[in-house]
This record gives C-alpha cells, structure tokens and sequence, in this order.
C-alpha cells in the first residue's frame, strides 16, 4: 500500500520576498512625503499662501505618524501574526474608499475660524485613513521582516524609507511639479496608493503565512540577552528624536521668515534632517561621536549667537549656510545617539513609537504651542537651550563631557535672555498668530521730523508712517505718487467718488489718497495687522475716505461678494513672506475683472527681490485680452521714505494704460521662454526665480 506524502511547503526565492518588503516600505515612505507638499499646495490658497499651513500640515504629519507607530507597536505585541494581516488588509481596502485625496470646495474656510484646528480637521477628514496606514508601514514592515527571518539587518530598511522620503521631497519641486497639474498630482498619488495597498496587501499575507518567533541579529542587539529597553532609554529616544524634530521646525521658520523669504527654503531643512536619519541607520560609520562633538557645540554657540547679532544670525549670505550646516550637525547628533541606542528587533516597535512621540511633541510645541505662548520666535533660542541640557544626559557617564554640555546649556540661556531683551527694547508693540510675529518698531532720528513708525511681519517691512504730526499724510515706502499705484490712482480720481480695492492693508498708506465721497475697502487674512494699522497707524483714521476692512482671505471673500465696481483693486502681497500664488492665477484675474469697471485698472505689486513676476501676469493677460503695462519707479526723492517700486497694470481697457502721466516709468516686460499660463491647478514658481 503506498503512503501519500505530504507535499512540502514551497518558499518564494528569499531575494523576491526581500523586494517585496523592501518595494512596500519604500512606496510607503515615498508616498507620506510626496502627499505633503501636494496637500499643503493645495490648501495653501484657502489660507492666504501662509508659511503656517506648511508647519501645520507638519505637524498633523507628525501626529498621525505617531498614531501609526503606536498601532504597530500594539498589533505586533498583542495580536497573533494571522490577526495582525487580516486586520491589516482590511484597513487598507477601507482606505481606498477616501480616495482621491484632494479635497472638494465644501471645506473652504469662511474666515472666522481658527485655522490651526481647521486645518488639522481638514487634513484628518481627506487624508488621514491613507496616511495613518502610511506611517504604520516602516516598523509593522520591519516587525514582519524580523518575524519572518527575511532579513536579519531589519535598521536597513528604516534607512531606506527615509531615502525613499528625501527622492520624494526633492522630487516634487524639480519633476512632478513642473510637469503635472495639481489635480493630476493628487490622482497619480491615488493612483501609487493603490500599488502600495496591493504590495502591503502581499506582504501581509507573506508574514501571516511564515511568521516564526523572533530572533535577535547579532548585528542589531545592542545587548547579549536583548532585555527590554529601560524607562531612561525610552526617555532618551524620545528627547533625541523630540530636539531634532523642534529644531528642524524652529530653524525652518528662522530662515525662511526672519532671514529670506525664498520660495523652497523650506526644502532645505527638511532635506537635511531626512538625510541625517538616512546616514546614521544605513550603518554605524557615518556617526562617530568623538568627531561630532566639539564641531557641534561649535556650530551651537554661533548660532545661539547669531540670534543676537543680526549679522551674523539674520543676513541671507551667512544666515542660511550656517543654520543648515548647523542642523545637519545637531540632527546627526541627535539621530546618531538614537541609531546607538537602538534595540534588539523583538522590540523595535517600542523604539519607532517612542521616536515618533518625541517627533510629535516636538512639531506640536513649537508648531502649536509656541505661537500661543510666546509673542516672538523665541522657540529656535529655546531649542538650542534643550539641545545641550540632552548632551548633559547623553555625556553624563563622561563628567568632563557632560560639564562641558552644561556650560553650553547655560550660553545658549544667557544668550536667549539677550534676545527677548533686544527684542522688547526696540519694538513698540509685538503680536503673534497662526500668520507670525508682527510688531511695530519706533526708528529716531537726530531729526524728529524724520522719526517713523515701521511695521515688520517677520523680516519684511509692510509699512512705516512717520511719527511727525505734519508728515504723517506723506505717502512711504512702495506707495508714492510717482509708483504704479499712485499712477493709477490719480488717473482714477479725474472723476469723483472712486472705489478703490485693496488686497494686503499692511499699515493703510494707500488710504491716505482717499477723498470725501471715495470708498476704500482692504482685504486683510490676519486680524492682528488689522488691529495694528488700527492702532499704531492713523492712515486709515485720518482718511478722508470712507474706509472698509474685510478679515479673511481676499480671493475668498471677492469671490462671495456682489461686483464691487472698483476704478483701481491694488494687489500687494508679492513682495516678501510666502508668495501667495492663488492671487496671480487665470483664475483670480477672472475674479478680479468681474469687480472692475470696464476701464478700471488692476495694479500688481510685484517688487520682489527673488521672484520676476511681470511675465506671469502679461501671460495671463494675454490669454484673456488684457492690456498690461509695467511702471517702474526709481523713487527720486530726497531721504529714504520711498522705495523703488515694479508694479504692473492691467486693464480690459488699452486706452487706459495710454495716459501720459505713465510714459515717464514705463518699461517693457521682458517675457520668459516657455513660461505656462498660471491656474489653479498648475503654478511653478521655478520658472520665475531670479
């Protein structure tokens, strides 16, 4: 009588299974950062193309990461390896149900909520189920693969989600973005998140059906036994990981909102932070503390310093390339010692979870609690504080390096002392929000008669007024008669009772051409400048006009009002800070023509240090029939309470823009080779980089 055999279990080839894992963490890591600037572009309209959405859009990133990690450290530790892939699978087919991503025109803010929670509700509402499973795939990956006795060297695979994370960040800006409209960006990702849901899926069902107890790598254990991490190495974890994601944060906002507001300054930082985890989990050679130490407390002190000595810490040419070097040293630093400490596989769960805690605790305090406690950006000082207090934990075993991290600590306060001391001497009043630090700051001169009062909203000046009483109606700054605006508004006030437009209040100069019977009405997105130029300022009082102020974003709010019939809508909010692009598409010229009379004229405040803007406006100008005209004032005027200006004009009208008062200022815009008509859906601010 013959015996049936039992057929034997057949094994994938181990270098496929290795792909597999390898493919779905890195499509995962790809993906959670190219959703970021794609959502983030996306809303940015809705919030007047405020730097603080990117930081918010961080630090919900961060919060759901952590959410993921907690979710892997749970499934792996309480639930067999069989529940773990079924639970899985299903939340993964149940995410497809929210796709696409982008999301619909119902979730426009109105513009008295808090932008901060509704950004957040928005992103959790669009997002946030794709996301969380994202997040959840690094260490549930790693988990499996450990499980599964795939691959013994499971930190690799971290190294490479942080690589696949870098190729995603600095992919979007230089390929996808060029070449993609924004609706197209938002369904190819959908369309990724599908093949990763069917690699995930796969791998799922690979470790439900080999799934063995886990064995620690001789490699990876930090220990012989692999005993469970103490409460003081999670703490660390959390510290190293919490410094290293505040001071990414913190530098980020000091360089592009107090030293350059460069349009992907942003980029940099994170590049560098994301590059750092990449080269400390790829292996142990990259960090050697005995050659980080002594350059990094270095780098710490100058830039400590740097925040009071403006030269130093705020000049474009030495701020930048010394914050970013600094930042690659402190996160070496930080993720070195994390890399170090890194546990035996069975626990690896444990250390991401406690990494993401301290990453989510350090985006939430200085994305959410540090606008609402502290009236200046005093949080990067305050980081560099916390950073040398965690060398003294790390050092302490080394006296001699832990007293010499301590004395560090205590310069780092002394000198974030000197700052908020500076900053008080010399402000007149300082106010904080979602949309940054405004303050107003009295300049004295040995003249009283050219004392003034300036308004800043981080590094950029929005207005200065003299404290004179007999000067205080004197036109300054981008707002003579002889600039564009100016042009353009006397040629209007050759008729009586004009309405005038006006996006950006800045201080209210331009209310000081108003006349009885004029009305002059400003789209304004933070309430605190309202307040200011309220306050602090007496244009918009002194105003022989009636003058209007409306609190939300300009485009918004045009878009639900009854046509305006404006004889000039003045545009001003190109010249520093973030671009907001939504006010320069086809798509706000349409909104903004149908508040115009016919021969009203659109003025566009493009003086801009980083960006040529003219050849975007004369395409969209050309595309509808527009005419357009370039004014550039060199502001030859005695002192320094003028600037040079570049406004262009655009009229449905040509002859409205052939008046000779123009002739004088004239120029042609030179326009850019292959540059795209400017929508909604596609903008590529690239293009038009100086």
């Amino acid at each position: 009588m013959l015996r049936a055999r039992a057929l034997p279990i057949t094994h994938p080839p181990l270098a496929m299974t290795k792909l597999l894992f390898a493919g779905t963490i890195f499509s995962s890591a790809f993906l959670l950062f190219l959703v970021q600037p794609i959502i983030s572009k996306f809303i940015l309209p809705w919030f007047g193309g405020s730097a603080a959405v990117w930081a918010t859009c961080m630090m919900f990133f961060q919060l759901v990461l952590l959410a993921g990690y907690a979710y892997s450290d749970f499934i792996t530790r309480r639930l067999k390896p069989r529940h773990q892939a079924l639970l899985h699978i299903a939340l993964l087919l149940t995410s497809l149900a929210v796709l696409p991503i982008l999301p619909d025109a119902s979730w426009q803010p109105q513009g008295g909520e808090d932008p901060t929670l509704f950004i957040l509700a928005l992103l959790m509402a669009s997002i946030g189920l794709p996301y969380f499973l994202l997040s959840t795939t690094g260490p549930l990956i790693q988990a499996w693969v450990a499980r599964s006795g795939v691959d013994a060297h499971v930190y690799r695979y971290f190294s490479l989600s942080n690589l696949a994370s870098l190729i995603a960040l600095i992919s979007y800006p230089f390929l996808i973005e060029p070449l993609a409209a924004l609706r197209a960006q938002g369904d190819g990702w959908s369309w990724v998140f599908l093949v990763f849901v069917i690699l995930c899926s796969a791998s799922a069902i690979y470790f439900m059906r080999h799934a063995s107890a886990p064995q620690p790598s001789h490699r990876d254990v930090r220990a012989a036994d692999g005993h469970p991490p103490t409460r003081r190495e999670m703490l660390l974890w959390i510290g190293l990981a919490g410094v290293a994601s505040w001071l990414l944060v913190a530098i980020t906002n000091h360089i592009t909102q107090n030293v350059a507001a460069i349009p992907f300054l942003w980029l940099l930082p994170l590049t560098l932070y994301l590059l750092t985890f990449v080269l400390c989990f790829e292996s142990d050679r990259w960090y050697r503390r005995n050659w980080f130490v002594l350059p990094t407390t270095l780098l710490l002190l100058t830039c400590a310093l740097g925040l009071v000595v403006s030269s130093l810490g705020f000049a474009i040419k030495v701020a930048v390339p010394l914050y970013s070097i600094g930042l690659f040293a402190f996160c070496m630093f930080a993720h070195g010692e994390l890399a170090q400490r890194r546990p035996a596989p069975r626990h690896l769960t444990r250390f991401y979870l406690m990494v993401s805690i301290g990453g989510a605790l350090g985006g939430f305090m200085v994305g959410m609690v540090a606008p609402r406690v502290l009236d200046a950006y005093y949080e990067l000082g305050i980081g560099f504080v916390l950073l040398a207090l965690l060398g003294v934990a790390v050092f302490w075993p080394r006296r001699g390096w832990a007293i010499g991290a301590g004395l560090a600590a205590l310069m780092c306060t002394v000198l974030l002392v000197q700052q908020v001391r500076d900053d008080r001497d010399g402000a007149h009043v300082m106010l904080r929000s979602f949309y940054g630090t405004v303050k107003t700051v009295d300049i004295r001169d040995d003249d009283p008669r050219e004392n003034m009062r300036q308004l800043y909203h981080g590094s950029i000046k929005h207005g200065e007024q003299f404290l004179d009483p007999a000067r205080r109606s004197e036109p300054t700054a981008y707002y003579g008669r002889s600039a564009g605006v100016g042009l353009a508004i006397a040629q209007a006030q050759e008729r009586s009772d004009n309405r005038v437009g006006l996006i950006g209040l800045g201080v209210g100069t331009l209310a000081l051409y108003g006349r009885p019977g004029d009305v002059y009405r400003f789209y304004e997105i933070n309430p605190q400048v309202i307040q200011l130029a309220d306050t602090d300022f007496s244009f918009l009082r002194d105003s022989a006009a009636k003058v209007e102020t409306v609190l939300g974003d300009a485009r918004l709010s045009m878009e639900r009002e009854a046509p305006q019939q404006y004889d000039v809508l003045a545009v001003d909010a190109f010249s520093g800070d973030s671009v907001p692009v939504h006010l320069i598409t086809r798509e706000a010229m349409a909104v903004y023509l149908r508040h115009m009379r016919p021969d009203g004229i659109v003025a566009f405040h493009v003086t801009n240090r980083f960006l040529n803007l003219p050849p975007v406006l004369q395409k969209i100008a050309q595309e509808q029939g527009l005419h357009t005209l370039l004014i550039r004032d060199e502001a030859e005027v005695v002192g320094d309470a003028l600037r040079k200006t570049d406004w262009v004009l655009v009229s449905r009208d040509a002859k409205a823009l052939q008046h000779p008062r123009f002739a004088k200022s004239a120029k042609p815009i030179t326009p850019i080779q292959g540059l795209r008509v400017w929508s909604d859906d596609f903008n590529n601010l690239f293009d038009v980089l100086k």
